[in-house]
């Protein structure tokens, strides 16, 4: 045996050579490192397991890791356990996003790709959604996502690559009654990567949006459980109305598999363009809200919560 070739333990018990070690070292360096928030569940959870299975090494951070539990059985269901990584990450918390972009690159060196999926509705029509409430809708929607963007645009930045995926929503193309706090913090969203792609294009970072219509996830158990209803209100009727068509929507919405697939696709894509709509009438939508006057559109979606 020569001096380069002596016998390591790989941190599972096995014995490998110098050469193994050393093998293993630069295919972890060249191993592509995903950072993904909100993965407990949705979009989030599923997106991990794809980008696993695509050859990344996935870190899958949320806010509470007591709920990793699905994910981790999913990995493992799926040969991919030694692929993620679990970080606990709290988007609304400062000293949270700077100590958990600080342990990926600890741990990882790099940063590829960055999918903002954290993300919750508030409901309600507007007069009597609580100021706190709107607060915490943009606290976690928009500026969490700001601020763990800014985290990782100096390491994309200095690598010259990278791939920046905001999760938007139809909601951030239209407004509709009783889901306001939502639409706003999407609008915003919308507005802030469309900057953002501006200004990272020169430093060869991709930007992109995700804007999912209706599909089986959380997001609507969360989001129908935040509504505030007031049986003495004047709008009682209206949203009413609203929660039947949601209600609806949920129970036929179409796999959210789609969305972690469509992100997949987009990992793959050298020039990717701004915007991704897919699900259930997000491109009717996105059609009828260009050409249609807004008169007949609004009386459409009038028709509709009827």
């Amino acid at each position: 045996m020569t001096a380069d070739e002596h016998l390591t333990e790989d941190g599972q018990g096995r014995i490998n050579t110098g050469h193994d070690a050393v093998k293993k070292t630069k295919e972890r360096a060249n191993t592509p490192v995903a950072l993904i928030t909100g993965t407990s569940s949705g979009f989030g959870m599923l997106t991990a397991i794809t980008l696993a299975k695509q050859g990344y090494r996935v870190v899958a951070t949320m806010r509470d890791l007591s709920r990793r539990e699905e994910l981790v059985k999913l990995a493992e269901q799926a040969g991919l356990a030694e692929r993620l990584q679990y970080v606990q990450l709290d988007v609304t918390d400062a000293e949270s996003v700077q100590e958990a972009v600080g342990s990926v690159l600890l741990n990882n060196g790099r940063i590829d790709m960055l999918v903002n999926n954290a993300g919750f509705a508030v409901g309600g029509f507007i007069e009597e959604v609580l100021m706190e409430d709107w607060r915490r809708q943009m606290e976690t929607n928009l500026f969490g996502l700001i601020a763990v963007t800014r985290a990782v645009l100096p390491v994309m930045r200095e690598q010259k690559q990278g791939l920046i995926i905001n999760l938007s929503s139809v909601s951030g193309l239209s407004g509709f009654p009783g889901y306001a706090p939502y639409a706003a913090s999407k609008f915003a969203v919308e507005g802030f990567t469309e900057s953002l792609r501006h200004e990272m294009s020169s430093f060869g970072v991709r930007v992109v949006l995700v804007e999912p219509g209706a599909y089986r996830t959380p997001i609507w158990n969360k989001g129908l459980g935040e509504i505030h209803r007031n049986e003495d209100s004047p709008y009682k009727h209206k949203l009413d109305a609203v929660l039947r068509y949601s209600q609806h929507a949920s129970e036929t919405a179409p796999d959210p598999q789609e969305v972690a697939d469509l992100i997949g696709r987009i990992a793959r894509i050298r020039a990717p363009r701004l915007r991704y709509a897919l699900g259930k009438g997000s491109r009717v939508l996105i059609i009828g809200k260009a050409v249609l006057p807004w008169k007949w559109l609004e009386r459409i979606i009038a028709r509709g919560l009827k």
